[in-house]
């Protein structure tokens, strides 16, 4: 059985939770709390970058949230969350890829005040413009569509669906975008979302952690 690494408050380690949950694949979850226990030897012959998520699939071992996701999206096509026409496809693409190179590095650089971290002025309102530029691209390229690509939920979904309801905790109101947050109510509504979102005790027990990583990578 496939064994997946994950710890729940991980928005990158949430996004393959949902998919293995919406592609229904079997898996066994291995917990990793992040207290250190990710830097045990153990866990890092697994993987030497020391964080989650982490696969092992008939013992290939596959690393990074997007790289878990195409994999899994080759291996187990069915059902599918790559749209199969070009337009679509794009918009597919450029929605994981801003979500993982723009969107969730402002957000880090948003949670430091968050977790009592020092950060420089500067750079939180150049992370809470880069937030509000991108919540309205989104918007737009939504448009009237019930998903990203269309009417099939997708990995767009996916992997900007994991992190955009979580934007209110740095006091982005979805309310000044309708259509995504329609968009939002609807992905909490799925199975996959009701499942992996984490509850207020976790995420409040995992601060100290948050916090710990925060100072050593960034």
């Amino acid at each position: 059985m496939l064994k997946f690494y994950y710890n729940p408050i991980s928005v990158n380690a949430r996004r393959v939770w949902v998919a293995l949950l919406e592609k229904q694949i079997p898996f066994e979850p291995l917990l990793l709390n992040l207290d250190g226990d990710q830097f045990q030897e153990e866990f890092t012959v697994i993987n030497p970058l020391q964080r989650v998520p982490v696969i092992v699939d008939n013992g290939l071992r596959v690393v990074e949230s997007l790289a878990i996701l195409d994999y899994l999206e080759t291996k187990y096509p069915t059902p599918s969350l790559i749209p199969s026409e070009p337009a679509a496809i794009a918009t597919v693409r450029m929605v994981e890829m801003i979500t993982v190179s723009e969107l969730q590095p402002a957000t880090v650089i948003l949670t430091r005040p968050l977790v009592e971290l020092d950060t420089d002025a500067k750079k939180l309102a150049s992370a809470q413009e880069a937030v509000g530029k991108i919540l309205q691209f989104y918007e737009t390229l939504l448009g009237e569509h019930t998903y990203f690509a269309g009417q099939d939920f997708t990995l767009a979904e996916v992997v900007a669906g994991t992190l955009i309801p979580s934007l209110p905790l740095f006091g982005f109101s979805l309310d000044d975008y309708p259509r995504l947050l329609a968009w939002a109510e609807r992905l909490e509504e799925r199975e996959s979302w009701q499942k992996t979102t984490p509850d207020f005790a976790s995420i409040a027990a995992a601060i100290p952690n948050i916090k710990a990583i925060l100072e050593r990578r960034f």
